[in-house]
């Protein structure tokens, strides 16, 4: 059921969904690809010893408003991802499979509908005690598309990245921190509470 705000706003309601860990992955060899894992130990900083853990991190080309290498605070603690969604991109590239593992998936949830399309201040509350807050979508890069090539072996991986982020743009899934810490273990049940939501229009 929707709601009227204003003459142009449009609200739907809050709503709840039910899904499964699947999968947990870490990257603690000093590099963005990750290793599958039974749990994963989470502080205010993210996935301990991951790649991408930290309550801040240096800005990129996903931020041109900043200088390269700017100090900026750290919204992609965790990289989620959704089996239906790695499949999808995997038939849209030619490819046998596409593994969490390979584009620095920390987590795959199974059950959400469209995960990738899950609205930024999304609360993801785990059965055992953790919450990871939603930023938005993870923006497909061409760095994930070359090591899809290497780990797939294509004859041209530069072919294979520029597929990548083509095919897989809003089913790349999304980018989360952390809430609320402890550890995530695989197989566990979550709580996805998506908030109201609208769209903005001055």
């Amino acid at each position: 059921m929707t709601g009227l705000f204003g003459p142009r706003t449009e609200i739907f309601p809050a709503r709840k969904i039910g899904g499964r860990v699947s999968g947990l992955f870490e990257a603690v060899a000093g590099d963005f690809v990750t290793t599958r894992a039974s749990s994963l130990e989470l502080t205010f900083d993210g996935i301990v010893g991951d790649f991408h853990a930290g309550a801040t991190r240096k800005s990129g080309g996903r931020e041109p408003w900043y200088l390269r290498g700017t100090e900026m605070r750290n919204e992609r603690q965790l990289s989620i991802l959704a089996s239906d969604e790695l499949k999808e991109v995997a038939t849209g590239m030619g490819l046998e499979e596409l593994k969490a593992e390979w584009i620095g998936g920390n987590m795959v949830i199974d059950g959400v509908p469209s995960l990738s399309m899950l609205p930024p201040r999304t609360l993801l509350f785990f059965e055992g005690g953790v919450t990871l807050r939603v930023d938005g979508q993870n923006a497909p890069c061409k760095v994930a598309g070359r090591s899809i090539g290497e780990h797939a072996a294509t004859a041209d991986h530069t072919t294979t990245a520029l597929d990548f982020v083509r095919v897989s743009r809003r089913l790349r899934g999304i980018v989360a921190w952390v809430e609320k810490p402890g550890t995530i273990g695989a197989g566990e049940m979550v709580d996805v509470r998506v908030p109201e939501q609208w769209i903005y229009q001055p």
